[in-house]
C-alpha cells in the first residue's frame, strides 16, 4: 500500500519532510481493526510533527489522527465492531488504564498515553490499524469528509470549550479561526452564546462571519466588548497576554494547542488579577469524544471543508502552513 510518512522533519516551505513510499498492509493485532481509509483529515499537530515542532516518536511514522474509514479485518478477540461498519480513528490511541488518572476520568493525562500518527502509524495511508476500545463509532448523519474533522479538530477543541468554562449565553473569544475554532463556534452559537473571533487571516474572519460570529478582527485586536472566556486555537504565545486582557474580571482563557511558542512575561496586574486564569488543555477523553459525536450530530455541526486527494498530502500540509487552508483540508482516499 501507499503510505506518507515523515521522513526528516522540516519546514515544509523550504524542504520535503513528508515522503510517500509503499508498504505491507499492516495485520492487526489481538484488540485490533484495520481500518480501509476513506477519508482523513488534516490537522495542525501533522503539520507540527512534520516540521519538527512536535518531535516524531519514531522514525517514518505515518501522520493522520482523524480518520474515518470501514472495518476490514478483525485481530484476535475483537468483537466491538463488525467487518463493514464505519468507525472513526482519533488522536489517543492507548491508555494505561491503572494509574490515578485513568482510574478518575482524566485519561487524557495517562503518562502512557499513545497517540495515532505520532506513535503508531495513522491514517495518510490506505489503510490505519487501531486498538477497537479507542474507536468511534460513527453517528450516520455525518458523512465520511464532514466527520473526519470532527475526529480532533472538533474533539479537542470541545475539550478546550468546557476548558475554557464559558457561561450559559456569555460572551466567547476566539484566538485563530482553522479547523478547529470553526466548529467551536458552530457549537458555542448552537448554546447561546456571543462568539467574537480574532484571526489575522482575512479569509477566516469572512468565513467566521458567515458563521454567525459577532465581530471577526485582527488576532491582535481587542474585540468590543469585554470576554467572559477565551480560547486560543493558534500556536502563537505573544498572543496569550493580549487574550488575557480581553477578558472581563473572573474570565478563563483556554490554550488549545499541543505546541506554543514562547509566552511573553505577563504584567500581574494587567493581565491576571481580578481572578483571570489561564488553562492548557491536552488531548481528551474517549468520552469527550463520544458526547462531542452525539452534540455534533444533533446541533447539526458541519465543519467548512476542502478535500484534497491523498496523493496531495504534502501540498495540503504546504497550504494549512502557509494558512491558505479555509476550514478543514481532508484528504479523501482514491
Amino acid at each position: 500500500m501507499l503510505v506518507w510518512v515523515v521522513d526528516r522533519p522540516g519546514p515544509v516551505a523550504t524542504s520535503t519532510p513528508l515522503v510517500r513510499v509503499r508498504r505491507p498492509e499492516p495485520e492487526p493485532g489481538p484488540g485490533e481493526v484495520r481500518v480501509r481509509v476513506s477519508a482523513c483529515g488534516v490537522c495542525r499537530t501533522d503539520l507540527h510533527l512534520a516540521e519538527g515542532d512536535l518531535a516524531p516518536r519514531r522514525q517514518g511514522v505515518v501522520p493522520g489522527h482523524e480518520v474515518v474509514g470501514v472495518v476490514d479485518a478483525l485481530g484476535t478477540g475483537a468483537g466491538r465492531f463488525a467487518v463493514g461498519d464505519r468507525v472513526g480513528v482519533a488522536w489517543l490511541r492507548q491508555t494505561c488504564g491503572r494509574c490515578r488518572f485513568c482510574r478518575s476520568g482524566r485519561e487524557n493525562l495517562c503518562p502512557d498515553a499513545r497517540f495515532t500518527g505520532w506513535d503508531a502509524d495513522g491514517g495518510y495511508a490506505e489503510v490505519c490499524v487501531v486498538p477497537e476500545a479507542y474507536a468511534y463509532r460513527l453517528p450516520p448523519e455525518l458523512d465520511d469528509v464532514s466527520a473526519a474533522p470532527l475526529l480532533c479538530a472538533g474533539i479537542v477543541g470541545y475539550r478546550a470549550l468546557l476548558r475554557a468554562d464559558l457561561p450559559a449565553g456569555g460572551r466567547l473569544g476566539l484566538y485563530g479561526f482553522g479547523a478547529s475554532a470553526h466548529v467551536v463556534a458552530q457549537v458555542a452559537r448552537a448554546q447561546g452564546a456571543v462568539v467574537h473571533v480574532l484571526t489575522r487571516s482575512e479569509r477566516a474572519r469572512e468565513l467566521a462571519l458567515a458563521l454567525g460570529a459577532a465581530s471577526a478582527g485582527p488576532a491582535d485586536g481587542m474585540p468590543p466588548e469585554p470576554l467572559d472566556s477565551a480560547i486560543l486555537f493558534a500556536p502563537a504565545g505573544e498572543l496569550v497576554p493580549v487574550a488575557l486582557r480581553a477578558l472581563d474580571a473572573g474570565g478563563t482563557l483556554a490554550v488549545a494547542g499541543i505546541h506554543l511558542t514562547d509566552v511573553p512575561a505577563l504584567d500581574y496586574q494587567r493581565d491576571l488579577f481580578r481572578e483571570r486564569q489561564v488553562r492548557s488543555v491536552t488531548a481528551n477523553t474517549r468520552t469527550d469524544g463520544e458526547e462531542f459525536l452525539r452534540l455534533a450530530a444533533a446541533l447539526g455541526v458541519r465543519p467548512r471543508t476542502d478535500p484534497r486527494p491523498m496523493a496531495a498530502a504534502d501540498a495540503a500540509l504546504a497550504d494549512l502552513a502557509a494558512d491558505r487552508v479555509v476550514g478543514a483540508a481532508v484528504l479523501v482516499a482514491g
